[in-house]
């Protein structure tokens, strides 16, 4: 009797982002879909996805206020209808009283500005991205912070 083939695996960095992928398939975002998980222990703590808050009118529906005043990426995050990924995350550990110091971020995108201010005060000792994002403040105060950031290739996933 022959032993079963082995299949490969995906490493716990590939699992969460694909989770933090299929996250971001509920986004309601017309120009960028993002999805999130925070992570402890290798146990998922809270996921989020981009978009407008509960109860409000979604961008794919009634239209995307940045297209309309021709906002580039990356500017005026004041300026949206929606809450970003990482903010939804960060807002349902809260809503469900769930401690986030000391976890991982695991996301499709590099964090804004924004973000990154509310993740360092939040405690979140790691980034685990996919994409990068144009915003080089954020990553410097990331950095300043002592957070660790990795950009992840999904291309060397099983």
């Amino acid at each position: 009797m022959g032993h079963p083939q082995k299949r490969k695996r995906p490493g716990w960095d590939i699992y969460f982002l694909k989770i933090a992928q299929l996250a971001s398939s509920r986004s309601t975002c017309i120009r960028r879909q993002v999805g999130a998980v925070l992570v402890k222990d290798k146990k998922i703590l809270a996921t989020g996805y981009n978009g407008v808050p509960s109860g409000i009118a979604h961008c794919t529906d009634i239209g995307c206020l940045r297209d309309a005043q021709q906002i580039p990426s990356g500017q005026r995050h004041e300026l949206c209808r929606g809450l970003h990924a990482e903010q939804n995350a960060i807002l349902q550990a809260a809503y469900h009283g769930v401690s986030i110091r000391g976890s991982s971020l695991f996301c499709t995108n590099f964090p804004c500005v924004i973000c990154s201010k509310m993740l360092i005060n939040a405690g979140i000792r790691q980034i685990c991205y996919l994409e990068g994002y144009p915003d080089s403040l954020s990553e410097e105060m990331l950095k300043e912070a002592g957070t660790e950031l990795q950009q992840i290739d999904m291309e060397e996933a099983p």
